[in-house]
């Protein structure tokens, strides 16, 4: 018995210690921190930005890869390399312009599937050259750069739409909420020119929107803007902080949305001789123009990016939900207010205050 006790114990140990069989050593796993995908004539093309120990720091380092599959294209990028690509520590995952209005669904399933990327990985697009994009990082000595401009403690601003892999992936299956995903280039004195974002339905690009439009994007789903510079001819602000809240009813077949948004400034700047009044006055007309201009723009396209379809969840069935973007999306009457609340006017004095 006592024999056959070591020699059970001795099997469970040998089964226990297999279970690192393939574990790779950091020095010997490359680590991407950028992952660009092209759409070329028989398949794509892969970019991978990669932080290389060289001289006491880390430089960037571009492998290119093309293939039919992005998997296919990984696995020969390992053939020829001297160390494991870990895609796990992909931070952004950038598409080209065509691949994206072409669509994304594949390659966004693909990578749900596997669990290759995370799917926290953010999102953009690129309208740029993609090779010439990622040759401007190069040799680079700061890996992250892309990435801090996307960080909210570093380069994020309230007009840059925050959107991750899982996102794009519930939206494609989803009836009532799309997603907008930044748009970037190659920057003349700066690294990266934001040029607005892109409007995705069901996994395709089908319209883009303005960094200003993308602000209220980002409020409308309930995202702070504080931070942001708004600037109308009486004057310039700086929004503290926002609120919405809604009210949605159905009127026969026709949804009807009834909207108030709150901003709460600080004034800045102001040109010549113009009251607070004057000021919060142009701010609201600037800001509700530009919120019914976005509308517009979403409802000719059929994109519901501003989630509204979720408020009507009550209101309609699964089967009417599913024609939520062709049938009633396109029709939907909305109302709304924008109120302007200056907290606070700074050093500066104005005589009809």
């Amino acid at each position: 018995m006592r024999r056959l006790r070591a020699i059970i114990m001795v099997f469970c140990i040998v089964l226990l210690a297999s279970g690192c069989w393939d574990n790779r050593d950091i020095d010997h796993r490359l680590m991407p921190v950028v992952m660009g995908v092209e759409s070329i004539a028989d398949g794509y093309k892969v970019y991978l930005q990669t932080p290389i120990p060289e001289s006491n720091s880390l430089v960037s380092r571009i492998i290119i890869g093309e293939g039919k599959t992005i998997n296919q294209i990984i696995d020969t990028i390992n053939a020829d390399m001297e160390s494991r690509v870990d895609l796990l520590h992909v931070k952004i995952l950038l598409f080209d312009k065509e691949l994206a209005e072409k669509g994304m669904t594949d390659i966004v399933a693909g990578v749900m599937r596997s669990r290759s990327i995370s799917s926290k990985t953010l999102v953009a697009i690129c309208d740029d050259d993609m090779n010439a994009f990622f040759s401007s990082f190069e040799g680079s000595t700061s890996s992250t750069s892309l990435l801090d401009f996307f960080e909210k403690n570093s380069g994020w601003t309230p007009q840059l739409a925050i959107t991750r892999t899982w996102e794009i992936y519930r939206s494609i299956h989803s009836y009532t909420r799309d997603v907008a995903i930044p748009i970037l280039r190659r920057g003349e004195t700066t690294l990266v020119d934001y040029i607005g974002s892109s409007v995705i339905k069901n996994g395709d690009m089908v319209g883009e929107i303005t960094p200003a439009e993308t602000l209220l994007y980002n409020a409308f789903n309930g995202h702070s803007t504080h931070g942001r510079i708004e600037v109308s001819d009486p004057g310039s602000v700086l929004i503290l902080g926002n609120t919405m809240s809604y009210h949605s009813r159905m009127e026969g077949q026709i949804p009807s949305l009834t909207t108030k948004i709150t901003f709460k400034v600080m004034l800045l700047e102001t040109k010549g001789n113009v009251s607070s009044e004057q000021i919060t006055k142009e701010l609201e007309e600037m800001l509700t123009s530009r919120y019914k201009e976005i509308l517009t723009k979403l409802q000719e396209t059929g994109a519901d990016i501003l989630g509204t379809g979720q408020l009507f969840r009550k209101e309609l069935n699964r089967k009417n939900l599913k024609k939520w973007r062709t049938d009633y999306f396109p029709y939907m009457q909305t109302e709304i207010s924008v109120d302007v609340d200056i907290e606070n006017t700074g050093n500066l004095k104005t005589s009809a205050n």
